[in-house]
C-alpha cells in the first residue's frame, strides 16, 4: 500500500524527467527492476522509458551519449565540462555504447524496452544487435533454467522485428545454443521461421547442426527440412529465383556431406532432394554423384528404394558425362539406366533438328573442332538410344559402351586427319590469293 502511495505521489512530478541526466534515467529504471509486474503500467516508467529511447535514437543519429560514468553529464545537452569535443566523439564513436549499460536490465525489462523502441521506430537491426549483445551477456552466469527463459525471451522479441533486419550467422548462434534445451515448440517454430527466412544467407556449415540427442544419425537432416519449407512458404518476390537456386547449390553440397550417413534413411535422403521445386536446379549432376556415394554406403537397399532415390533424380538436366558415368555404373538399377539413356535420345532428336544446315556451319575451318566434338558426343548418343530397343541386361550394355570408346578413338584420329587437310587447304587459297589484287566487296 505504502508503494502504491509512493507511485503516486512520484507521478505528479515527472514532467521534468526529460531533462534528467543518462545516469539518473538508469537509477531510476535500477529501483523499479524488483517492483516491474506493479509498475510496468506506470506513468514513470513509461516516461522514463520514452526519455532513454529518445536519447538513443537522438545519440544515434547526431553524436554519441555519455555513459553511465559521468553522472553529471546530460544527453542532450552540449558538454560544459573541460573535456574537448573531439574527445567525446573518440569516447562514445560506437553505435551500440549504451549495450552494456543496458545489459544488467532484467527481461521483463527488456521485454517493455524493446516494446518501447520498436513503438519509437528504433532501427530494427540495432535492436537486434542488442538483443544478441544481451543474450550472450547473461548467459556468462546462467543456469540452465535461466538460460532457457533468456533464449525464449529473446526469441520472442526477435520474431517481431523485421525478419531481414536478423543476422543469419546470429540466428544460426541460437539455435545451436538452443539444442539442449527444453525450449517450448512455439518459440522453436518461430525460431526456424526466422532462420527459414534467411537460408540464402546460411553456409554449408551453419546446416552441419549435431543431431538431437538419441538419434542414431550424423546430422539434423529434419530441422534443415524444415526450415526449408519455411522458406517456400516467404512471399514470393522478384528476387525469389535468385534466392531459390543460390539455396539449391548449398543444399546440393549439404546433400553430398549428409550421404556418406549410413544411418541417413533412404525417405530422408529422397526428401532432401525433392523438397525444393525442379526449377531450382539447373543440372542434376552433383546430385547423381551424392546419390553414387549414397548407395555405396548402404548396399543393403531393396531394389525399390534404390527405384524410389533414382526417381528424384530429373535425368533431363543430366549431363551427357554424368549419364555416361551412370550407366556403367552397377550401383544403380537397370530401369535408371533406360531413363537416362532416354532423355539422352530425346535430346539427340532435337540436336538433329538444329543441326540439318551443318554444311554451312562446317565450311569455316576454325568450326571443324567444334564440329567433331559434336558428332562425337552425337555418336555416344546414338549408341545408347539402340540399347533401347535391345531386350538385354547391364551386362551386354557395358560391353556396349567398350565398343563405344573404341568408335570415339576413331573420330579423334579422324579429326586430326581432316584438321591436317584443311591447314593445307587453307595456305594454298592464301598463296593464290596473295598472287592476285583484291578487289573492294560492294555488298555483304
Amino acid at each position: 500500500m505504502e508503494m502504491k502511495n509512493l507511485i503516486q505521489q512520484t507521478e505528479k512530478s515527472i514532467d521534468d524527467i526529460k531533462y534528467w541526466t543518462w545516469s539518473e534515467l538508469l537509477f531510476t529504471l535500477k529501483q523499479f527492476e524488483d517492483v516491474t509486474s506493479v509498475l510496468t503500467s506506470s506513468r514513470i516508467l513509461k516516461k522514463c522509458l520514452d526519455s532513454l529511447v529518445d536519447r538513443l535514437a537522438f545519440s544515434t543519429e547526431t553524436s554519441p551519449c555519455p555513459s553511465s560514468s559521468s553522472p553529471d553529464s546530460s544527453a542532450i545537452r552540449l558538454s560544459t565540462d573541460s573535456r574537448s569535443t573531439e574527445s567525446l566523439k573518440h569516447s562514445f564513436s560506437r553505435t551500440n555504447w549504451w549495450f552494456e549499460e543496458l545489459s544488467w536490465l532484467s527481461r521483463d525489462m527488456v521485454e517493455v524496452l524493446v516494446n518501447t523502441m520498436t513503438s519509437r521506430k528504433v532501427d530494427h537491426g540495432t535492436i537486434c544487435k542488442f538483443l544478441f549483445y544481451y543474450q550472450k551477456s547473461k548467459f556468462s552466469s546462467a543456469t540452465s533454467d535461466e538460460k532457457l527463459k533468456i533464449i525464449e525471451t529473446v526469441i520472442n522479441l526477435l520474431s517481431s522485428l523485421d525478419p531481414s533486419s536478423v543476422s543469419c550467422k546470429s540466428l544460426f548462434g541460437i539455435l545451436g545454443l538452443s539444442l539442449n534445451l527444453n525450449m517450448s515448440k512455439c518459440c522453436r517454430h518461430k525460431l526456424e521461421n526466422m532462420v527459414g527466412h534467411q537460408m540464402d544467407q546460411a553456409t554449408l556449415d551453419n546446416l552441419l547442426i549435431p543431431s538431437p540427442v538419441g538419434s542414431n544419425y550424423l546430422y539434423d537432416v529434419n530441422l534443415v527440412l524444415r526450415c526449408l519449407k519455411n522458406f517456400l512458404r516467404v512471399e514470393k518476390d522478384e528476387k525469389f529465383l535468385v534466392k531459390l537456386r543460390k539455396i539449391a547449390s548449398l543444399i546440393n553440397l549439404y546433400i553430398a556431406e549428409v550421404a556418406p550417413d549410413p544411418c541417413l534413411k533412404p525417405s530422408k535422403f529422397i526428401a532432401l532432394i525433392t523438397v525444393l521445386p525442379d526449377s531450382a536446379r539447373d543440372s542434376y549432376d552433383g546430385i547423381y554423384y551424392a546419390m553414387e556415394m549414397y548407395l555405396e554406403v548402404h548396399p543393403g537397399l531393396s531394389r525399390e528404394e534404390k527405384m524410389k532415390i533414382c526417381c528424384a533424380v530429373n535425368y533431363d538436366k543430366l549431363s551427357l558425362e554424368a549419364c555416361v558415368q551412370l550407366a556403367q555404373n552397377p550401383k544403380f538399377p537397370s530401369k535408371s539406366t533406360v531413363q537416362a539413356l532416354l532423355s539422352q535420345k530425346l535430346k539427340l532428336q532435337n540436336l538433329i533438328k538444329d543441326n540439318r544446315n551443318q554444311k554451312t556451319f562446317i565450311d569455316s575451318p576454325g568450326n571443324l573442332t567444334e564440329f567433331v566434338d559434336r558428332k562425337k558426343k552425337e555418336e555416344q548418343i546414338v549408341l545408347y538410344a539402340r540399347k533401347l530397343d535391345s531386350p538385354t541386361e547391364n551386362e551386354n550394355l557395358r560391353a556396349h559402351l567398350q565398343g563405344m570408346q573404341w568408335r570415339v578413338m576413331e573420330l579423334e584420329n579422324l579429326c586430326k586427319k581432316m584438321q591436317t587437310q584443311m591447314t593445307k587447304m587453307m595456305k594454298s587459297r592464301l598463296s593464290s590469293h596473295s598472287s592476285t589484287r583484291s578487289l573492294p566487296r560492294l555488298c555483304s
